[in-house]
């Protein structure tokens, strides 16, 4: 019987070592600067006074990755071709226009009733 080579019998050899396809002087570094719970402001269409408008509306960041930021609001808001979004949360790329950490105003004292707005 004849003896097969290894390379007809499927066995796979180790090249060595690949080098890698790009080099850095530096590893990459997270470029958001948004962390989940941050109160924001987003540029979208929301409902204010039961009326659809298209402004700058307050939500929180619930959750965040390289390339995108998820915001969520109280209000209900509006896809741009008019649909309105059940879970009220929209995504947005981390370098978007239309997001911005939100205007810190002077807090005043609360009440054990009254509910935040955001």
């Amino acid at each position: 019987m004849e003896k097969k080579k290894e390379s007809e019998m499927g066995v796979r050899r180790p090249i060595g070592r690949r080098e890698p396809e790009f080099s850095y002087l530096r590893p990459p570094e997270a470029r958001s600067t948004y962390q989940v719970g941050d109160i924001v402001e987003v540029y979208c269409d929301h409902e204010k006074n039961k009326t659809r408008v298209r402004g700058w509306i307050k939500g929180i960041v619930v959750q965040v990755d390289n390339k995108m930021v998820a915001v969520q609001f109280r209000q209900n808001v509006f896809l741009t071709d008019g649909w309105m979004v059940p879970d009220r949360i929209l995504w947005y790329p981390v370098d978007s226009d239309a997001i911005r950490p939100a205007e810190h105003k002077t807090r005043r004292k609360k009440t054990k009733d009254e509910i935040p707005e955001y």
